[in-house]
């Protein structure tokens, strides 16, 4: 009888104790976004080129030319307009007693030639302000051109000049615009002048750098002559 009672007891004991322990629910772990890895802008591109130049031996040309310089030369790549990663970029906002013309190799980030470069003789004195696309008007055009072939002619080696903007500098190969050596570029000249000479539109260069520059940047490169006076106006829709 004791032994019966002993065993119910204990049986209502267990029937009231927990069954088990409530284990806690498992953690969620948060998972961990990681930012994507984000392809460049053009201007961080833009950025990136120009400080990588390399300038030991030539100063660099200001931010706002070179960069108009690359958006088209980008635009112009894409577009089979030109063929060599190479750069001449001729900043008109700039006195034509400096250097204002550099020619740049992009695969590299070398400027190859810092040199002094004309303007047209109508297109101003001693700063450029006066343009156009028309012939015998002895005035400089502005924008993107493809460059030519090499032909001899009175200056001797000279080069050919593609304009790729319509009713800017389309005419420059009809009005024979082309790259050229002349005398009346020098510092010789600016010194017995208070300024360099002027050409009849074309981008004439030292005659001592001429065969050099003609040479490196022939054959469907880019050259871009700056003005901030056009800056605005440039895009894509303006590339032939």
């Amino acid at each position: 009888m004791i032994y019966t009672t002993l065993l119910t007891i204990l049986f209502m004991l267990f029937s009231f104790s927990p069954s088990a322990a409530i284990s806690p629910e498992p953690k969620i772990s948060a998972s961990i976004a990681y930012a994507e890895k984000l392809e460049p802008t053009v201007d961080t591109k833009i950025e990136m080129a120009y400080h990588n130049l390399h300038s030991s031996t030539y100063s660099l040309p200001k931010l706002e030319s070179f960069t108009e310089a690359l958006k088209g030369y980008y635009t112009l790549k894409e577009k089979g307009l030109i063929k060599k990663e190479i750069l001449t970029l001729i900043d008109f906002s700039l006195s034509s007693n400096t250097k204002r013309l550099w020619v740049i190799d992009l695969a590299t980030g070398d400027i190859l030639f810092h040199s002094l470069v004309a303007h047209g003789r109508n297109t101003g004195e001693e700063f450029a302000s006066n343009f156009s696309n028309a012939s015998e008007s002895f005035k400089s055009s502005l924008g993107f051109y493809s460059t030519g072939e090499i032909y001899s002619g009175k200056h001797g080696m000279s080069l050919r000049l593609d304009g790729l903007e319509k009713g800017v500098n389309d005419n420059a190969r009809a009005r024979g615009v082309v790259m050229h050596a002349a005398d009346y570029v020098s510092n010789s000249f600016i010194k017995n002048n208070h300024r360099l000479g002027r050409s009849q539109g074309c981008p004439a260069v030292p005659a001592e750098l001429s065969k050099e520059i003609i040479s490196a940047i022939k054959d469907k490169s880019c050259f871009f002559i700056y003005h901030p006076s056009r800056v605005s106006k440039f895009g894509t829709k303006s590339i032939s």
